[in-house]
C-alpha cells in the first residue's frame, strides 16, 4: 500500500525568509509560493532530488498551522506524506485496521493537485501522516 516519500511539510512562520534561507543559504530551488485557502495554507516546495521538503506558512488563524506555530513559535517539522496508488482503498483499509483519518473523510485536492488525506498522529507514533494518491 505505502509508496514513496512524496515530502516532508515544515511549518513556518514567514515562508518568504524561510524560502530565501534555502534558496540564499543551502542553493535550493524553490517554487513560486501557492496559496491553498481549502488548506488554510501557502506553500512552496524544495526539489532534493529524491524527495521534496514542503514549507508551510498559515493563511488566517484558523489555519491548523496557525495552531502548529502557536505551540512552536519558530516552526517544525509538520507532517510526512507519501503516496499511495489508491487514496480510497487505503484510506478503507486503514480505517478497517483502526487509524483516524482526519477531517470528514474524504479526500481533499492537495498542492500537487492529487487527493489527500491526512491520518491522525496518535495513530502513527506521533507524526501526522499526510497521504497523497500517486
Amino acid at each position: 500500500m505505502l509508496g514513496r516519500l512524496n515530502h516532508v511539510a515544515i511549518a513556518v512562520p514567514d515562508i518568504a525568509a524561510a524560502s530565501a534561507l534555502y534558496r540564499d543559504t543551502l542553493g535550493a530551488t524553490v517554487t513560486a509560493p501557492q496559496q491553498l485557502p481549502e488548506h488554510g495554507v501557502t506553500v512552496v516546495f524544495i526539489d532534493v532530488g529524491n524527495t521534496k521538503i514542503e514549507l508551510l506558512e498559515p493563511v488566517g488563524e484558523a489555519s491548523s498551522i496557525a495552531g502548529f506555530l502557536a505551540k512552536n513559535p519558530a516552526g517544525g517539522m509538520h507532517h510526512v506524506c507519501y503516496e499511495v496508488d489508491d487514496i480510497l482503498a487505503a484510506r478503507d483499509r486503514l480505517k478497517a485496521a483502526g487509524a483516524r483519518v482526519l477531517g470528514d473523510g474524504e479526500p481533499k485536492i492537495g498542492a500537487h493537485g492529487k487527493p489527500v488525506l491526512f491520518l491522525h498522529p496518535k495513530d502513527f507514533q506521533g507524526t501526522l501522516v499526510e497521504l497523497e494518491q500517486a
